[in-house]
């Protein structure tokens, strides 16, 4: 298991890719409106908020399996934005 740095910095970078991946699309899509893109970006900077929060508490016992917990999350819910952003017309 990676430290709790490690952890801040994956969730940094998969949410901010997440968060440049809809802003080339907005870029690409120009015409298009663009509430539902805005919606992606709220979500993951929510998540990102979210994710932060748990991984700064520090009234947790077992940190090690805490941490994987913070880390399953953050693949599902990326994952889960990653298919928002796929479904944008």
């Amino acid at each position: 298991m990676a430290n709790k740095r490690e952890l801040k910095k994956d969730i940094n970078y998969v949410l901010g890719d997440i968060i440049e991946a809809v802003y080339v699309w907005e870029l690409a899509n120009a015409e298009k409106p663009t509430k539902e893109s805005e919606a992606v970006i709220d979500e993951a900077i929510g998540t990102f908020d979210e994710l932060i929060t748990r991984v700064n508490d520090r009234s947790v016992e077992n940190k090690k399996s805490h941490f994987k917990a913070i880390s399953a999350d953050l693949e599902t819910k990326g994952r889960g934005l990653i298919e928002k952003i796929n479904k944008l017309k």
